[in-house]
């Protein structure tokens, strides 16, 4: 199971200033990028309790309505702008997994599934087979790791392994008995990758060869 932004997609820098542009513009207030006071790091997670904090809740639909447009459209404008990168190496990594009959694959995100699908396809990890749980789905991190989990597969697995980049990636699978590899230089867990040209260690990580 994989993270997005920062684990498989160059996108963390600026989906962050995205996010925060459009809570500007729909709520006038300025968030920081510590995402790590919020409860639930994910989109619907820091919105809703951004929206209790400034005691907005009567108008949280329409909060939640706007911000989200907002948020889209500014990811949609800087895809059309800019060339977006896979994380080094990971789109051959995701091809080798995808042609084991021994591997379910699913894509756990915090982000919302628009602008999650939008970035993968800009990178070229264009994989429908692939489950794909999001913040569209549930303000939590584990829940939306279940719901990723339940549509991969129907079946009982013999291990389960989370891709992230973000201790709240790492909280939220020690919570779940999920073992984590860590991707990139943000957070170094027991197990950590630079990126995916060391598959043959993210291989032993998981446990296949």
């Amino acid at each position: 199971m994989f993270d997005i932004d920062g684990t498989l997609v160059e996108s963390y820098d600026f989906d962050t200033e995205c996010f925060q542009a459009a809570v500007k513009d729909v709520v006038g207030i300025s968030v920081g990028p510590d995402w790590g006071r919020f409860r639930h790091v994910t989109d619907a997670g820091i919105l809703s309790e951004i929206i209790e904090e400034v005691g907005l809740q009567r108008e949280r639909e329409r909060i939640f309505f706007d911000v989200k447009a907002q948020f889209v459209r500014r990811v949609e404008e800087y895809i059309s702008r800019h060339e977006l990168s896979p994380i080094c190496g990971a789109v051959e990594f995701l091809s080798r997994l995808v042609k084991r009959q021994d591997v379910a694959i699913a894509f756990a995100t915090g982000g919302w599934a628009e602008t999650a699908r939008m970035k993968l396809d800009a990178v070229g990890i264009s994989l429908p087979g692939i489950a794909m749980a999001s913040s569209s789905d549930h303000y939590s991190r584990t829940e939306i790791m279940r719901v990723a989990e339940m549509r991969a597969s129907t079946g009982s697995y013999d291990s389960k392994t989370y891709f992230g980049d973000g201790p709240w990636d790492w909280r939220a699978s020690e919570a779940l008995g999920y073992n984590f590899i860590s991707v990139g230089s943000r957070i170094h867990a027991a197990q950590s990758i630079g990126d995916y040209t060391e598959s043959d260690k993210a291989f032993r990580f998981i446990g296949l060869k």
